[in-house]
């Protein structure tokens, strides 16, 4: 049934999109002869130039799937001190979430990611800030500020950006130096205190040759949220305080050095620091009851936590990079050389309430106070690149690169659940990881334009990805001993070929049509936190994806209107899964595969003067085929706390046999759901975000604006199996901001409302504690932005 609600709507989506279409055709024949996109009038649309293919090309002539953000639509939803998580739900196809704070994003495109909370965890999407990738989820989670744009590249990157790239790419690039002086800043107050100040400034300092720019990001928010609980705590240091945690102290800062001795050498030097701390993601226990996804009765301002004082967190990142361009003419050889650095810890009450206050099957259970330590993190990366020159009809590129990324973690666990005849809690288990990954690759593309309007595309890239694991030192007794009898080191290794093949087709001027086929894979993976309560590390292959879509560009009424879509189906073979196991730890493990298809759009549209409106859609349904794999459910002192919609087995704690259906066998019985045919979790059915701006121009030089935001999220299912409580649906949010522009647009001030209506959302879930995650409150606040040149 799902299948054919999902076509019905496909197809409706289809007819619509083809009447607006035939429907702009018939307009741009009646009307009088317009100019290219190009060269649109001052009411039409402006061209949006993208690097999708490392090349500067106008967005409709690249052949793949591509939503942009500008960076001040990006600083617009940061100004109620938002971080990299405001895109989620601004670009069709983007979802993205967080269980650890604003340290650790995790990405999903297309319903491709992985929910995995582990430090070292691989995912699908990659992150690229300045040609530069981002790894590593704590460097992930690096601030973007001073912006120029946003793209996120929808689908496998195989050829071009290498492995773990299944679902695609998020790329950011920045304000660069130029030898033309500009600044640019932009500053917010709200609730809570919330502060905001992003910005730029950058000129020459030696006539053509060199240039500067300085970008700042300063961000700061109170504690806002109460803990209220009263009574013994597990580590003696908690005690009730209002305003205790929720806050945080961003403090950013980016230095570019440009060096330009002649027209055809380039030299851009780099680097970046980040301070960070503040409140580890909150876990409101119990916020969900059995049988209901109900989150109404769970305040949001305050919780009662008896252990991980107030969930801290702090991670300092620094970074630096050397761009080198030399242009030969008909060729251009571009070197990339990196290398990022961190360190830090996040400390959480995972349980999300004390232990007293929620038993289940009669007793006590809790006391899950977590930490990982990041104690040190450096990768390198470097990249050598030989590409065409000019506009010609065939354009190529070759190239290599090499990464390798090296961290020290730590892991501490206090207690697990409360069973009969244990002590109130266990001491901190603790452990220490190596890991290391290395990867190396060597790339090409090339494109030939073989008739007027018709132009192919083939990549190919051959990758080799390696990861290895060591456990450094371990301490699982109160007395300290090491008592681990998994493996101490493992090491997992993959060479795989990546390649697409693509197809542009220019109708006309206004129209354009594409195809795109492409396969790439994510690399092979280990899960070593899990040795923290003494079990073996896990493992997952590598997974591969091969991916079809196609789509058409389109620019209507004068360039007035501009409508891309996509239509898209993918397999993943092997698809690597992650599931919790009954003490809260996350396993890998394989699937035989998942299979999805879906559509998605974007509409700019200015349909009068003064007016300008966008639109975003995506329509998704992703299934895991595999009738072999179950994931751990629900359960707390041998107790299924949550309902279970999936064919489920209980596993006996002594025996280790498994039987059909719900089976006690005691406070250590497991259970276990039968997965095959669910969606993928944080995948959302559909999609919808919409944008609207009116300015009122009241002189020559100033005007009057009222601009808001809303975006739209339909079913996702938090987890692997299906429950009565796991899911969100119908999840909401907008923004409102009116103002006034003066100076021809060098400046603003506003008055400003994120969350408006103070929307309390299901982020995530932790589902033994049937604990929830909430998003961020209703921000009311005032900004001012300007800009020199």
């Amino acid at each position: 049934m799902s299948k054919v609600i999902f076509a019905r709507k496909s197809l409706l989506l289809g007819v619509a999109f083809g009447a607006l279409f035939c429907a702009g055709a018939a307009a741009a024949q009646d009307a009088p002869a317009a100019a290219a996109p190009e060269a649109a009038s001052s009411d039409g649309l402006e061209d949006i130039v993208v690097t999708a293919e490392r090349r500067s090309e106008n967005l409709q002539k690249v052949p793949l799937s591509v939503g942009v953000v500008g960076g001040e639509d990006l600083r617009a939803f940061q100004g109620g001190g938002e971080d990299i998580l405001a895109l989620a739900g601004r670009v069709p196809g983007l979802y993205a979430e967080t269980t650890t704070g604003r340290i650790f994003p995790r990405f999903y495109i297309r319903g491709l990611g992985n929910i995995d909370f582990y430090l070292g965890a691989s995912q699908p999407v990659s992150i690229i800030q300045d040609d530069v990738v981002l790894e590593h989820v704590v460097l992930k989670s690096n601030p973007v500020y001073d912006v120029s744009q946003v793209e996120v590249l929808r689908g496998p990157q195989g050829s071009l950006f290498g492995r773990n790239t299944t679902a695609g790419i998020i790329k950011f690039d920045t304000i660069r130096p130029s030898n033309e002086f500009s600044a640019r800043a932009s500053a917010s107050y709200g609730s809570y205190n919330t502060v905001t100040f992003d910005g730029g400034i950058g000129g020459p300092i030696a006539g053509d040759v060199l240039s500067l720019r300085i970008s700042a990001l300063y961000q700061h928010r109170d504690d806002w949220v109460d803990n209220t609980y009263k009574g013994p705590s597990a580590d003696g240091t908690v005690s009730p305080k209002k305003n205790a945690m929720g806050g945080f102290n961003e403090k950013d800062i980016r230095a570019q050095l440009l060096y330009t001795p002649d027209s055809a050498f380039s030299l851009l030097l780099s680097g970046h620091k980040r301070d960070y701390d503040g409140t580890s993601t909150i876990f409101h226990r119990a916020a969900l009851t059995k049988g209901s996804n109900d989150i109404s009765a769970e305040p949001r301002d305050r919780i009662a936590l008896d252990e991980a004082q107030n969930n801290p967190q702090a991670y300092k990142t620094s970074g630096g990079q050397l761009k080198m361009n030399y242009d030969f003419g008909p060729v251009a050889l571009t070197s990339i050389t990196a290398v990022e650095g961190a360190h830090g810890y996040s400390r959480g009450d995972t349980d999300g309430g004390a232990a007293t206050n929620f038993p289940v099957n009669g007793v006590a259970n809790g006391y899950g106070e977590s930490q990982g330590n990041l104690r040190t993190l450096t990768q390198f990366t470097q990249e050598l690149r030989l590409a065409s020159d000019g506009d010609g009809k065939f354009k190529w590129q070759i190239g290599g690169m090499y990464f390798d990324q090296r961290d020290t973690t730590e892991f501490y666990q206090r207690g697990y659940f409360l069973l009969p005849n244990q002590p109130a809690y266990n001491p901190n288990n603790f452990v220490r990881l190596h890991n290391i990954n290395t990867s190396w690759a060597v790339f090409g593309q090339a494109s030939y334009e073989i008739l007027p309007s018709l132009t192919i595309t083939a990549g190919v890239r051959q990758t080799n990805d390696t990861k290895s694991t060591r456990l450094l030192k371990a301490s699982l007794t109160a007395a300290g001993a090491d008592n681990y009898g998994g493996r101490r080191y493992v090491r997992l290794s993959d060479d795989k070929l990546s390649w697409d093949l693509s197809a542009l087709y220019e109708v006309s001027p206004e129209l354009s049509l594409y195809a795109r086929a492409a396969r790439g894979f994510r690399g092979p993976t280990i899960q070593g936190r899990s040795a923290v309560f003494g079990s073996d590390f896990s493992t997952a292959n590598s997974e591969t994806i091969l991916s079809f879509e196609g789509g058409f560009k389109s620019s209507l009424f004068n360039n007035t209107l501009r409508l891309n879509a996509t239509a898209f189906t993918y397999t993943v073979n092997d698809i690597q899964l992650n599931g919790n196991d009954s003490d809260g730890n996350g396993v890998l493990f394989n699937a035989d595969k998942a299979k999805a298809y879906g559509l998605e759009a974007d509409l700019d549209w200015r349909p009068i003067r003064n007016l300008t409106l966008t639109a975003g859609l995506s329509l998704l349904h992703s299934e895991i085929k595999d009738k072999r794999v179950f994931a751990q459910a629900c359960s707390l002192n041998g107790v299924l706390v949550c309902t279970v919609q999936d064919p489920i087995v209980s596993r006996d704690p002594v025996t280790k046999k498994t039987t059909p259906g719900i089976t006690y066998y005691g406070p250590q019985t497991t259970y276990f759901a039968q997965i095959d045919g669910n969606p993928l979790p944080n995948a959302p059915k559909y999609t919808v975000d919409m944008t609207a701006r009116y300015d009122l121009p009241i002189s020559d030089s100033g005007k009057v604006f009222i601009a808001t935001d809303w975006n739209l999220q339909g079913y996702t299912n938090l987890v692997l199996y299906k429950t009565k409580e796991f899911y969100a649906k119908g999840n909401f949010e907008g923004g409102l901001k009116v103002g006034y522009s003066g100076g021809h647009g060098d400046w603003e001030i506003a008055a400003f409302a994120r969350n408006i209506t103070n929307q309390k959302n299901l982020k995530g879930v932790i589902e033994n504690y049937m604990a929830a995650v909430f998003n961020e409150p209703r921000i009311i606040g005032v900004s001012f932005s300007g800009k020199l040149h």
